[in-house]
Order: structure tokens, then sequence, then C-alpha cells
């Protein structure tokens, strides 16, 4: 690796300028990119960057705009050449599967779905040419490429030009990091999957119980004593009923939420984040000046989880009262009027975990960072849900500013570290995943498809049908 980049450090900069352009336009435009992604080119040059070989802002501006030369040219073909693409050689050698996880990516998400292809490898080199061919408008494909061009070179130029001269520990760390990524993703898959769980079950423990039923164990045990258990359900009544059955559900939601809190210290603790946590201590501790500090301090005192969690139950509460929204089950409860109770359940959750570290705060995860996470995710969840397109935006972008801020003041104060907080700020945004996933499943189970407004009663059996008059 330092022979190669002692070579490409005597080359002229137009030569690597000409060649890194071509890369990263060509890994859309003539779909080679499935064999040689373009991050490694980005990241290149971006350390050459920092070397001093090219300058940052031409190298940012080369790159951005070889990029969307790459998915004009990709997108055009697709318009031009639209299904012959698939039928040839090369289309049969990129693969049946790839084109259909492509186009389930552009179906599901449309014009969202340019903007996240640019992040998986083998997407944006197909889905350029399935809006093509889809009938896209340019003036819909062109803003949110863009954007995706902007952050995934912009996000990977910079990535190797902070790296600097850590560049092989950089890779290093990288390699480490891959199993950590795999179990990263396997989080996520969990998330989505205990989400839609919980929205076709949104009685989490009567379906469980209603499954262990059906087991032969369970089965004669019910079939020998059912009249017992009839009779002790009728003494409890459906009241307490109802509170059994509230409590055994946050006692699974507890169990998920430490089951999420192990998948995530496994991440982390083999990520490599750790390596650099004293670089990222000593960098705040630098720049922290008192009256700084103070400032700061007043405002992570004033945003604390305990704070927060009380303004969710107040949000909550009213957006519940004014949509008449309830329902007597977990997660009718966990999504309406009792949005803040998930929370604390977290807080506690955090706490455990983080007490296993070395220190009370400073530990694996610090329970004000998930806490809070958790909390302006489900601030941004409850004021979006129904509101209109530009209320949800605003919604979101401030509670991720709010996430970013709360996290950097904390380290800037010397309150945790940074894998503590990646940890931290991961477990808050999954936890509410959860609940975002499962509560738009239930809605789309619960709106099914549509009545007609005036339906035709159903004849008796054996009846004719009146003859019309011509």
């Amino acid at each position: 690796m330092h022979d190669l980049l002692t070579l490409l450090q005597g080359l002229p900069p137009l030569l690597i300028y000409l060649v890194a352009a071509l890369i990263v336009a060509g890994e859309t435009a003539v779909i080679f990119g499935l064999v040689v992604p373009g991050e490694a080119t980005l990241l290149l040059v971006g350390f050459l960057a920092y070397a001093g070989t090219l300058r940052l802002a031409p190298t940012l501006l080369v790159m951005m705009v070889a990029a969307v030369i790459g998915d004009t040219l990709a997108f055009r073909a697709g318009r031009r050449y639209g299904p012959k693409l698939r039928g040839s050689g090369l289309g049969t050698r990129v693969g049946p599967h790839r084109w259909q996880r492509a186009d389930a990516l552009l179906n599901r998400l449309g014009g969202r779905g340019v903007f996240t292809a640019r992040w998986v490898a083998f997407a944006r080199t197909l889905v350029p040419r399935l809006a093509g061919a889809a009938g896209m408008p340019y003036r819909r494909f062109a803003p949110w490429n863009l954007a995706g061009v902007v952050t995934w070179v912009g996000g990977s130029v910079l990535l190797g030009y902070l790296a600097g001269e850590s560049y092989e520990t950089v890779s290093r760390l990288l390699g480490r990091a891959t199993g950590a990524l795999l179990v990263l993703l396997a989080a996520l898959v969990a998330v989505v999957l205990a989400g839609r769980w919980l929205g076709r079950n949104p009685d989490p423990v009567r379906a469980l119980l209603s499954r262990a039923a059906a087991l032969p164990p369970v089965r004669w045990l019910a079939g020998r004593y059912g009249v017992l258990f009839f009779l002790v359900a009728m003494r409890i009544g459906p009241g307490w009923t109802l509170l059994l059955n509230l409590v055994a559900g946050l006692l699974l939601l507890f169990v998920a939420g430490l089951a999420f809190a192990a998948l995530l210290e496994v991440v982390v603790r083999h990520s490599g984040l750790a390596a650099v946590d004293g670089a990222i201590a000593g960098w705040f501790a630098d720049r922290r000046t008192p009256d700084a500090v103070d400032a700061v301090q007043a405002t992570v005192s004033a945003l604390r989880g305990s704070g927060l969690i009380a303004v969710v139950a107040v949000v909550a509460a009213a957006l519940a009262w004014r949509n008449r929204t309830w329902r007597a089950d977990l997660l009718g409860l966990v999504g309406t009027v009792g949005a803040f109770v998930p929370l604390l359940v977290l807080a506690v959750v955090a706490y455990l975990a983080g007490s296993a570290g070395p220190g009370p705060d400073d530990a694996l995860f610090p329970t004000q960072n998930a806490v809070v996470t958790a909390s302006l995710c489900t601030l941004a969840w409850l004021l979006s849900r129904g509101a209109r397109w530009p209320l949800a935006v605003a919604a979101w972008t401030t509670a991720a500013a709010g996430v970013v801020y709360l996290a950097a003041a904390r380290l800037y104060l010397g309150l945790s570290s940074g894998s503590g907080t990646v940890a931290a700020v991961l477990l808050g945004v999954l936890w509410t995943a959860v609940f975002m996933v499962a509560w738009a499943t239930r809605h789309r189970a619960l709106g099914g498809p549509e009545q007609p407004t005036d339906p035709v009663p159903p004849r008796p059996e054996g009846q004719r049908r009146p003859v019309e008059p011509c």
C-alpha cells in the first residue's frame, strides 16, 4: 500500500484527476462498478488531497461532476434502450437477482430510492438505468441523484482526507469492523422483523400465549385444567387481566431492549471505535473554554432525558386527546397516550447495559445519550405522523440536529466517549425504529383495500336475478 501511494504521489495531478473521474463516472455509465466499486477511488483521492498531491476543493468538484455525468449517461441509456439491456449479454451477466433487488428499491422508494441507491454498490450502478427505463422524469431524477452524489462523494473523499497519516491504521480498523458491520446489519434486520411482528400482533403477550397453547404439553395441561383456568380468569376480572397483560408486554419490551443492547455491544467492541476515543477526547479538550463550558452545560442540563420524557408524555396525551385514538393493547399504548413508556424502559435498559462498563456514566451506553436520542426521535415521529410533508421534514430535521448537538455537547464536556456515544445513539434510534415499523405495519393492516361506497347486497340463494327492461 505504501509503495502504491508513493507511486501515485509522483504522477501529474491532472492525470490523477482524469483517471479518477473516468473510474467514478464509468462505475455507472458502463456498469463496471459491479466489479470495481468507486469508494476505494474516492478514499484514495481524499488521501492524496491530504498529502498535498491534489487540492481538496477541486477534488470534490471533479469527483461530483464525474458521478453526475456517469449517472446521467446511465439514465439516458435506460431511457433509450429500456428492457433490451436486461436481455443483452451484459445484462445477463449482471444477474436477475440484482435487477430484481434494484427494481424493488426503486419501486418502493421512488425518488428517494435514487438517493438511497448511491450508498449501495450494485444499486447505484443499476438504479439510474431502471429510472430511465421506467419513464421517471429527469427533473425528478436529477435533484435526488445530486443529493446522493454530494453526500456519497463528499463523505468518501473527506473520510480519506481526514484519515491522513493514519491511512493504514484506518484501513486496519475498517478490516476489523467488517464483522461488526455484519452484526449491525443483523440488528437492523431484527428491528424490521420485530416491528413488523409487533404491528401484526399488537398484543404480543396474547399472541405468544396462543402459540404456546398449541404446544402439546400446554395443550394437555389446558385440556385437563381448562375449567380451573377459566374460573381463575373470571375471578381476576377484565381490568386486572388487561393490567397483567400490559405489564407482561412491558417485560417483553425490556427483554427486547437488552437484546438490542447486547447486539450493539458486539458491534462497538469489535468495530475499532474505542481506538480513537482518546483522540476524540483530546480534540474536544483542546477547544474547551470556561465560557463555552458554562453555556454547553446549561443546555445539556436543560435537555436531559427525564425532561424530554415528560415532554413526550405531554405531546402524546395532547395528540391522543385531539385524535381520539386509544386502543387497549400494548402497541396502542406505546403509539398513542403511552408513547413515553418505552422511553422509561429504555432508560432502565441503558442504565443496566452501561453499568457493566468502567465508569458510572461513561460506560458503553451513556444513559442520557440513549434516552435523549429516543425521546427526540419519538417526538418527531408523533408530530410527523399524518402531518403535511414540510412539517414532517421540519420535525425530523430538528430531531436530528438535536441529537447531533447534544451528543457533541456531552463529548465536549467529557461526559462520554466517542464509542459510547455512537453505541447510545444507535440504541436510541433502533429502539424508536421498532415502534415506527410496528405502527406503519399496523396502519397498513387496518387500512386494507377500499370497500365500494354502495355495495350490492347479496342475493338470496335460489332467487333469480330480475330482468331489467330494455
